[in-house]
């Protein structure tokens, strides 16, 4: 892989895109000293929610990087506020970013142009173009971030992994929900580089900031437990309900993240948790409330196939023939205390 030296990597970068009624929007990095502050800055005059998906955009495009280095914050701008249905401009906010962080190094000279978006970023993928703005002989058109280097479409490097959890309110709306988790595996920084902590690694697009800091602190503290598991992996944290309260999803969490990254035997089926923990460093499965409707729930939706995990503490508990009805469907139910080749 080849490295560039710190004065061949820039200070600002600029990126343009066209916007649907024309006008040219321009995309301005810039690279500081982090400092502890946030990796990623964003900012566009009157419209905060333009400048807060550009952040994640950023920030899930960076989740298929093979380096990861923290040292630097990069801050993005806007010269102009886009509509809030143009997603075209996208793309241009991706290569601001590697561009000032010297990732991306156009091979034309003038004004760089780019038109693109995407609905799954954490796995490189786009529908895009790139120019140079000289004309339709300098245009690029893409289908992942890889082609900007040529090399291979960087989801094949992504491992991705669903697990349900029961998602229960005492509604009509009661379900397994999945929680998801993409890792892509990260060299570890040059020596004298900072390394990044794991939280930093850990991306969770939709849920608001508390919710993404408990799932960064669930993971990190159950990699922890894995002695080997920390720093070593980019990851993204998707759920297909975003709006929910509670912890006990964080089993789910947790074993989709194992399954992932090689920690355990794939099921047959779906894995199925339910469990939240104060020590997840410890690998301690603890229990959690809504025991009745929960069992209830999953006893109603399992399939053959399935593996039922639930906190040691409900096994006293389990409505007689519990067990033997999912056996009965081919499914499999553990009461387990704590993670690890269950």
């Amino acid at each position: 892989m080849t490295t560039l030296s710190a004065a061949t990597v820039p200070t600002n970068a600029e990126c343009r895109s066209m916007l649907p009624d024309g006008r040219v929007l321009t995309i301005t990095a810039s690279r500081r000293p982090r400092a502890n502050r946030a990796d990623v800055k964003c900012s566009v005059a009157g419209a905060p929610a333009i400048a807060e998906r550009m952040q994640e955009v950023v920030r899930l495009a960076r989740h298929t990087e093979v380096r990861l280095d923290s040292r630097d914050q990069v801050v993005l701008s806007m010269d102009i506020a886009p509509g809030a249905p143009d997603r075209d401009w996208e793309l241009a906010a991706v290569l601001a970013d590697r561009m000032v962080r010297g990732l991306f190094q156009p091979p034309h000279k003038g004004h760089q142009y780019a038109q693109g978006w995407s609905d799954a970023w954490h796995l490189g993928r786009v529908h895009g173009t790139v120019g140079d703005g000289a004309g339709a002989a300098s245009t690029q058109h893409i289908t992942h971030l890889g082609a900007l280097s040529g090399h291979a479409d960087p989801s094949s490097g992504v491992s991705t992994v669903r697990a349900w959890f029961p998602l229960h309110s005492g509604g009509i709306n009661d379900s397994l929900a999945w929680v998801e988790v993409s890792v892509f595996a990260i060299e570890s920084p040059p020596d004298g580089q900072a390394a990044a902590s794991e939280e930093d690694t850990i991306a969770a697009p939709g849920l608001d900031l508390s919710a993404q800091q408990e799932v960064r602190q669930t993971l990190a503290g159950a990699r922890h437990f894995d002695a080997k598991g920390l720093g070593r992996w980019r990851s993204v944290v998707r759920f297909g309900q975003p709006r929910f309260q509670g912890g006990s999803y964080q089993l789910a969490l947790v074993m989709a993240d194992r399954l992932a990254r090689g920690r355990e035997f794939v099921p047959r089926g779906r894995i199925i948790a339910t469990g939240c923990s104060s020590a997840w460093h410890a690998g301690r499965v603890d229990t959690v409330e809504g025991r009745q409707p929960k069992l209830e729930l999953i006893l109603m939706q399992a399939t053959a196939g399935d593996r039922i995990l639930l906190p040691k503490d409900w096994e006293p508990e389990l409505p007689p023939g519990f067990s033997a009805e999912l056996r009965q469907r081919g499914a499999s139910v553990a009461c387990i205390e704590r993670i690890g080749m269950i």
